[in-house]
């Protein structure tokens, strides 16, 4: 299981550290946050007790509201469960209450400027990405056209002479050999770089090349979006199906299903614009079309 330290989030989001400081090693494990509402007035039912607590306007001034023995009674009944930590936004004041118990019971008592509702999404798209369980897998990711790309085959089949081309026609390289897979939902895996590989590429014959320091910062980018699993593989005679229309294949990743191509290497072949041209009908896809529909309504057309 990923986790990641209070310090780390405080450092992320340059947060104002108000109590608990002692205790910023403390961990955290889930991705969503969670705001009390019910636990003020002693439901605890539900209540996430293992995520980050979210403190906005309205739980603030509602514990303003009460006398002071209320007031301690509510909140000493949410910090005996130990959430990792307390977060107030807006640069809320009068929190004196708070950094009692927070002290008390070693919790860290976070404060950011930021608005709630900006600040919560900040926050879960952070947590989601650095808390996703991910895997490292050899090829390598690029990004076509906004269409995030990972390019397998055996060692030596030319995935990174490829993109070596992808990129000099204006597409951007993510990661070169040990591409970072993160499943951000059932139905999203996100491609990044281990952080030692970003901006590199390895060609043979020439060695390691900096992509940005010869073609740009638009020759890289951090993470892609996998829509594409395409596979290189060595020519094989009579072994390529040239149906109207293939039938689709996936690859799993985590769980997640991204669609699959093969595309044979021969020399002469332009491998970058078929790539290219597999990334531009997956999108046309994506919005409905399909050449072979098209065609096959054309024929019929011909013959009514």
């Amino acid at each position: 299981m990923k986790t990641l330290e209070i310090r780390q989030l405080a450092d992320r989001f340059s947060l104002e550290v108000l109590a608990g400081e002692t205790q910023m090693q403390r961990v955290i494990t889930k991705s969503r946050v969670y705001r009390p509402g019910l636990e003020f007035v002693g439901y605890f039912d539900f209540f996430s007790q293992e995520n980050i607590q979210v403190l906005g306007k309205k739980e603030i001034n509602y514990l303003h509201t009460l006398t002071e023995d209320e007031r301690n009674h509510h909140i000493g009944n949410i910090v005996k469960y130990h959430p990792p930590c307390f977060i107030v936004t807006s640069g809320q004041e009068g929190l004196k209450y708070l950094k009692k118990y927070c002290n008390e019971e070693g919790i860290p008592l976070l404060r950011t400027q930021t608005k709630t509702s900006e600040f919560l999404g900040r926050l879960e798209g952070f947590l989601a990405k650095e808390l996703a369980p991910e895997i490292t897998v050899h090829g390598v990711c690029v990004n076509v056209s906004g269409i995030g790309i990972l390019l397998r085959g055996k060692s030596g089949v030319g995935k990174s002479e490829t993109a070596h081309t992808l990129i000099r026609r204006g597409h951007r390289l993510v990661a070169d050999d040990a591409v970072v897979l993160k499943k951000l939902s059932p139905q999203t895996l996100l491609g990044s770089h281990d952080g030692r590989t970003k901006e590199f590429l390895a060609l043979r014959s020439i060695g390691l090349v900096n992509v940005s320091r010869l073609y740009g910062r638009k020759a890289f980018q951090d993470e892609t979006r996998i829509s594409l699993d395409i596979e290189l593989t060595q020519w094989q005679n009579n072994d390529l199906n040239n149906e109207l229309e293939l039938e689709p294949k996936f690859t799993q990743y985590m769980g997640v299903n991204v669609p699959h191509i093969e595309i044979q290497l021969q020399p002469g072949r332009d491998v970058a614009g078929l790539i290219e041209a597999a990334a531009n009908n997956w999108y046309l896809r994506q919005q409905g079309y399909s050449a072979a529909e098209e065609f096959m309504k054309r024929l019929e057309s011909e013959f009514q």
